[in-house]
């Protein structure tokens, strides 16, 4: 039994975290759409032009944009969050493509995590550092 395998095509993941957003990113060569858990990319991302631009910003960079369908799966945080952790899972899948988009994603500050997260609040605090008022007396 043999399979013909002269239609399949290369599909390369990447994963993207930001805050407390996870997005699990897919780029398959197509036309560029984006769709965010089942749901056109715009429309999830309420029609937000800045979430839109920085969700396909690594595309952009390379001159990409018109060449790759991304398929991205997120849970948490917010759509802020959300859209750079799909950020982060694009230029990781453009990485696994080739090393040739390391060299020009990096520069870019598009293959850094952005570590920053709420601190806990701590006992006896109002917040994870704001104390209630001393008093002297």
């Amino acid at each position: 039994m043999s399979f013909n395998n002269s239609n399949v095509q290369p599909v390369y993941f990447g994963i993207g975290r930001r805050k407390t957003s996870v997005a699990k990113v897919t780029l398959i060569p197509g036309t560029g759409s984006l769709v965010v858990n089942h749901k056109p990319g715009p429309l999830y991302l309420h029609y937000n032009s800045q979430y839109i631009d920085s969700s396909k910003a690594p595309l952009t960079a390379l001159g990409l944009e018109n060449s790759y369908d991304i398929y991205v799966n997120t849970h948490g945080g917010g759509l802020k969050g959300q859209s750079d952790a799909i950020r982060l899972g694009v230029a990781r899948a453009l990485c696994y493509i080739s090393n040739e988009h390391r060299s020009q994603l990096k520069p870019e500050g598009f293959l850094v995590r952005d570590a920053r997260v709420k601190e806990r609040k701590k006992y006896g605090l109002r917040k994870a550092r704001k104390a209630p008022q001393y008093s002297k007396r």
